[in-house]
């Protein structure tokens, strides 16, 4: 079970056009940090995966190796 905030929670407190400029921007910065470190786990898993869970997941060998060949900030 994970305890983690998706990306869509974390940015509903940066809407507030009241919020210091300083707030917004930590907000955007973690937001930003959650992603990067969820896209991480998510290709490192991936990576790790044999062929059958890979098939299982909807993923050939060859999108895998792609996603996995992305740099962390790489959406």
């Amino acid at each position: 079970m994970s305890y983690a905030l998706s990306a869509a929670q974390i940015a509903a407190p940066s809407s507030p056009s009241n919020m210091p400029l300083a707030a917004r921007l930590a907000v955007r910065f973690a937001v930003a940090v959650t992603a990067w470190d969820k896209r991480r786990k998510t290709r490192r898993h991936l990576r790790s995966m044999p062929p059958h869970l890979l098939k299982d997941i909807g993923l050939d060998p060859t999108t895998a190796r792609e996603e996995i060949a992305k740099p962390f900030w790489q959406a």
